[in-house]
Order: C-alpha cells, then structure tokens, then sequence
C-alpha cells in the first residue's frame, strides 16, 4: 500500500458550491475509484486549500490513474468540480492537484 497526498486551492466564490457537490459524490465516480484500487480517499478543507490524501493497493499505479481519468463519469464530474479550484503554480507538469512529498507518518 502507498499513501498520496495533493494540494490545490478552492476559489473563495466556490467554496459552498465544491463542499455541496462532496457531500453527494456520484456513484459511479466512487466506483471506478474503488476499482482503480484507491481506499480512504480524503478531502480536507482549510482557508481556501484543499488536501487531499488516499492510499493506492494495486500494481499499476500509472495504469490505474488512467483508467479513472478515461472514464466518461469521471470526466463529467471534473468537469463540474475543476472550476471551483485554483491550481497551485509550483505543481509539476501534467499535475493539477499539486502532489505532496511525505515527510513522516506513524502506524
């Protein structure tokens, strides 16, 4: 199992808007999710940011994130949540959510 981390900032005039839209996840996102071997996938909110955390189970990370951003689901439902955030700038190429180094954890 691998931990991720991601950072991103919401826009301040869409902050109700993005919290809504989480507190209804569509099934189908959640699915292929599930099905992309993702478990606790976390989306913390504080002062304009968000982070987001999420453990990885399978084998073929690359492959896996693939499939969840080729999926028609999951691509209406970015499609309705990506305006509400503001990329951060230090991001690397091809990222949107800015990806976190894990600097410590405790079992």
């Amino acid at each position: 199992m691998e931990r991720y981390g991601a950072v991103i900032q919401l826009r301040p005039e869409k902050v109700d808007e993005y919290i809504e839209l989480h507190q209804a996840v569509w099934p189908q996102v959640k699915a292929r999710m599930t099905a992309a071997n993702i478990r606790n996938y976390t989306i913390f909110y504080h002062d304009g940011w968000l982070f987001n955390y999420f453990e990885y189970t399978g084998n073929d990370y690359a492959g896996d994130m693939a499939g969840i951003a080729s999926d028609p689901k999951t691509q209406e439902w970015w499609a309705v949540t990506m305006p509400c955030q503001l990329p951060v700038k230090s991001r690397q190429p091809g990222e949107w959510w800015a990806t976190m180094k894990e600097v410590y954890h405790q079992d």
